[in-house]
């Protein structure tokens, strides 16, 4: 079976002056010249075009893509061919918890600094020592649970919208011993039970670091404003 090069333009969309161009390198040869000098590619003909165009994704140069298909099987190609597509879904998936964080930080501050940009561009290096304050178990119940201002999932949904309904309150004067700072503790209370697993102790130890601005930055949290923190303890009490 052989196709011409106007078919074999249509089934790997790409142009035809592109498949001649290859030609005239060889890179990519046909098997079979007809009639006026028509140009008929083989299936292996066909695959070796497939294998230089998975190559020319990456954006190798063509003579580096000619070593590499003379000298490498198609499942190596693959296989590097994948490896390449996964380090461009973690650099995604990397730019799009940047981007979640920053509309995030809007939600909650209703405005965007240079710090907060920089910070999210350029990550700190330093390594968060939770081990420190935490234990291994602890640890991993955190990592699951705890709501990251990266992500745009339902967690991290509803305490953005517990902590701007404590700062509505803040803004209209609302005691924090009115029966709406009531309704904002217990559903605290729900969330709370839903983060910690239901572990008070683990609950209690939290709190008291994100209490503190030191140890919360310390472990690169989200800081809290000191008003919240405040309306929150006097609406428990």
């Amino acid at each position: 079976m052989y196709v011409s090069t106007g078919e074999l333009s249509k089934r790997l969309n790409i142009s035809v002056r592109t498949i001649r161009y290859y030609n005239q390198i060889g890179l990519v040869q046909p098997s079979k010249i007809g009639g006026g000098g028509k140009r008929f590619y083989s299936k292996e003909d066909c695959l070796k075009l497939e294998k230089v165009l998975l190559l020319k994704s990456l954006s190798l140069p063509l003579e580096e893509i000619g070593q590499i298909v003379a000298e490498q099987s198609t499942e190596n190609i693959l296989t590097g061919h994948k490896a390449y597509l996964e380090q461009q879904l973690k650099s995604i998936n990397k730019a799009i918890g940047y981007t979640n964080s920053l509309l995030n930080i809007m939600k909650l501050e209703g405005t965007l600094d240079l710090a907060d940009i920089i910070t999210l561009i350029v990550p700190l290096q330093e390594k968060q020592n939770w081990g420190k304050y935490f234990s291994i178990e602890e640890q991993d119940i955190l990592q699951k649970n705890l709501p990251k201002v990266e992500e745009s999932n339902v967690a991290t949904r509803k305490w953005i919208n517990l902590i701007k309904r404590i700062e509505l309150c803040i803004e209209e004067g609302i005691s924090p011993r009115s029966k709406q700072a009531k309704l904002i503790i217990e559903d605290m209370d729900i969330l709370s039970e839903e983060t910690f697993q239901g572990d008070k102790e683990l609950m209690d130890k939290f709190w008291e670091i994100r209490r503190s601005e030191e140890s919360s930055s310390t472990l690169n949290l989200y800081p809290i404003n000191p008003e919240i923190i405040e309306f929150i303890e006097k609406a428990y009490e």
